[in-house]
């Protein structure tokens, strides 16, 4: 049997009897430290016969600022970790609230947590006020356990895993140290196949295109190894993220791929792309041609990158 991972708002949130094993956090990046916290949540959850809930946020963004996933991503990721709830607190509703309100009102009374799990760094509450101390503190007296995870550097180096690198690492185009940071997942993009203006079909390069939505981060626009997933099938291909400057200058962003030995029409079709590895920057071609050769190149490169890992 599948366990379905169910989001809720605190207001329609279920009361019931039962205890909850809270994951505190924002959780926007699910890296590998975030999913440390979470792992912890949902095994001592299932050891002890409790829900599991995963804590997260909207509207925490200033409107120039975008998630790393959207909240259809990030229920799917907290879903793939086992957990049985997100919890999702709207900021601007909470973000004011006082940090001894947070824990009685939210926390107790709403939420009846029997186990707190966070990171050592876990902050709360108006102007981030609350932290590790003050929860011991309140939990301690209200018979609730605490378990704090240390945080996680990532191998090799002595750097903390964080959402702001994973940021980093994406603006760079760097999809492998984003890969190592999220615990060998990649970053990627998932939407529904719209139509293109045919142009790579007519320049021998049919694509599948999905708009990126307006609250996903954009990564390095460029040119990345892809893999992609459709239906139960796993093809691997060249995507561009951008705004396809040679041919359009779009206003929005666009993940376009080009997937090998694959020409079929899948409009509407749900479709998912991991960027694998950047092979470019994207550029504005002087020409049509030039664009031609620039992404035969590319084929040749991404080709060569899928076989010596053995994909292709």
């Amino acid at each position: 049997m599948i366990k379905v991972c169910t989001s809720y708002t605190l207001n329609d949130l279920p009361l019931g009897t039962k205890g909850r094993v809270m994951a505190l956090g924002l959780f926007d990046g699910i890296h590998r430290g975030h999913l440390d916290i979470i792992e912890k949540a949902v095994a001592a959850a299932e050891r002890d016969g409790l829900t599991s809930t995963v804590q997260t946020f909207n509207n925490l963004y200033k409107s120039d600022d975008r998630y790393l996933y959207t909240p259809e991503e990030r229920l799917k990721l907290v879903g793939d970790t086992g957990a049985d709830e997100l919890l999702v607190l709207d900021f601007n509703t909470v973000k004011d609230i006082e940090p001894e309100a947070y824990l009685n009102d939210i926390i107790l009374n709403r939420c009846i947590a029997d186990t707190l799990v966070m990171g050592e760094d876990y902050r709360f509450g108006k102007s981030g006020r609350g932290d590790v101390a003050m929860i011991r503190e309140f939990a301690g007296a209200n018979g609730i356990r605490v378990i704090v995870v240390k945080d996680r550097l990532l191998e090799g180096t002595e750097r903390k895993v964080s959402t702001t690198w994973l940021r980093e690492a994406l603006t760079d185009g760097n999809a492998d140290l984003a890969r190592d940071l999220c615990g060998g997942r990649d970053y990627s993009y998932s939407g529904y196949c719209v139509h293109g203006k045919k142009l790579g079909r007519l320049m021998g390069f049919p694509t599948v295109n999905i708009n990126v939505s307006e609250d996903k981060f954009v990564v390095r626009r460029g040119v990345y190894v892809s893999r992609v997933h459709l239906g139960q099938r796993v093809l691997y291909g060249v995507t561009n993220v951008g705004r396809r400057p040679t041919v359009e200058d779009a206003v929005n962003d666009v993940v376009e791929t080009f997937i090998f030995e694959f020409d079929e029409d899948v409009y509407g079709a749900k479709v998912t792309v991991d960027l694998l590895h950047f092979l470019r920057p994207e550029s504005k071609m002087t020409s049509k041609d030039d664009l031609i050769r620039a992404v035969e190149l590319n084929k040749k490169q991404a080709s060569d990158y899928l076989k010596e890992r053995g994909l292709m």
